[in-house]
């Protein structure tokens, strides 16, 4: 089983952000480490059976938390689970928010992977999404992540921007790659209902500048494929990439149907079949509301359903043989159409075993892994 734990704070919301996060005094944020302890506490012992695998500690921005916060939460964590010997520990942090006390603290908890959210190199483009670093105060901050011990950084980067260029882009993923992190999450922008930027405003309340043609999206896009392929990068889903055995573990195991345990505000879950929510209020949270409710029981055509649309999202697709060991029947009785229309159409790749996306099919993701919903 995978292991999620959600930090919902922020400094403040960015204007593109629709996560379930926002900005609380030190009182609350101490109240929630609280609560937050004691759930990790009681299902670690519900779940004693279970060798994590992974944990992520997300946001929000946990790393706005004090270093005897951080400590606290990553420390009872391993006292109430099983890790394996080689888990993957990652923890968010957002430039602007660290220093080194944090960053001793959570690498001396057991913390061995950092994922730092830039987001762009360009100085206008980060006071426009609302960032509350510079380019430098993130350059700051990599160097001493380095200097505390952290050998597996990502960093988190958005394209097609408002107001962004083929040649801006090309020069924020030149600067980040001159770092050598081992991982890279190179996002295109979505625009989300109610936030600033649906309602056309930057963070600072200003008109958004045009957004990048299409042309110049797919141009940013070919940036991207061809330029860390050839700095060594392996891409290895629609939108990650990484140096060979750098590839995320924990993101993995969402793409291939790994069991995962949210605890949280809002933390989502799946096991044994069935999608579990915590609540996502923050009163009723500290008030102890902590347990996930049941939200889906998932059968047999919705796991078939996951199977093809997750595991597309990986560039090495999905495995003929394993769907019918987990399902007990061959992929071309439920989806034999589909695969070979798409196939003939250039939007799928096949060979004896593995289907794959296409590199035309990977720029037209959604529509393509659409076509496997059954009704």
């Amino acid at each position: 089983m995978e292991l999620y734990i959600h930090v919902p704070f922020c400094v403040r919301k960015c204007a593109y952000c629709d996560f379930l996060s926002f900005s609380r005094e030190p009182e609350v944020r101490s109240a929630y480490v609280k609560r937050l302890t004691e759930d990790i506490a009681a299902f670690g012992e519900r779940f004693r059976d279970k060798e994590i695998t992974s944990l992520f500690v997300g946001g929000g921005t946990p790393s706005i938390l004090s270093p005897r916060e951080l400590e606290k939460i990553i420390g009872r964590t391993f006292e109430c689970f099983s890790f394996s010997k080689d888990s993957e520990i990652t923890v968010e942090a957002n430039p602007g928010t660290l220093n080194a006390d944090k960053l001793s603290a959570l690498f001396s908890a057991g913390a061995n992977r950092l994922s730092l959210g830039l987001q762009s190199a360009d100085e206008k483009e980060l006071k426009m999404l609302g960032r509350i670093h510079s380019y430098e105060s993130f350059l700051e901050e990599y160097a001493l992540s380095r200097k505390v011990g952290f050998s597996n950084i990502n960093v988190d980067l958005i394209s097609a921007l408002p107001g962004q260029s083929p040649d801006s882009f090309a020069e924020t993923l030149h600067k980040v790659l001159a770092l050598s992190p081992e991982h890279l999450s190179v996002y295109s922008l979505i625009t989300e209902e109610g936030t600033p930027f649906a309602g056309g405003l930057d963070a600072l309340g200003r008109p958004l500048p045009p957004y990048p043609t299409e042309e110049e999206v797919e141009e940013m896009d070919e940036i991207t494929e061809s330029l860390l392929p050839s700095c060594g990068y392996n891409r290895y889903e629609i939108s990650n990439y990484g140096l060979p055995g750098r590839e995320c573990r924990h993101n993995i195991g969402y793409w291939t149907g790994v069991s995962y345990l949210g605890i949280g505000l809002g933390a989502a879950s799946y096991f044994n079949r069935g999608r579990y929510k915590v609540t996502e209020s923050l009163g009723d949270y500290l008030k102890g509301e902590g347990e996930p409710e049941l939200t889906e029981v998932i059968g047999v055509k919705e796991a078939m359903e996951e199977f093809m649309i997750l595991g597309l999202r990986m560039i090495r697709g999905v495995s003929a043989s394993e769907f019918k060991k987990r399902f007990q029947c061959d992929i071309e009785t439920v989806y034999g159409e589909v695969i070979e229309r798409l196939t003939t159409g250039g939007l799928l790749l096949r060979d004896s075993d593995r289907i794959a996306l296409s590199p035309r099919g990977l720029r037209l993701a959604n529509p393509v892994m659409a076509e496997f919903l059954t009704d």
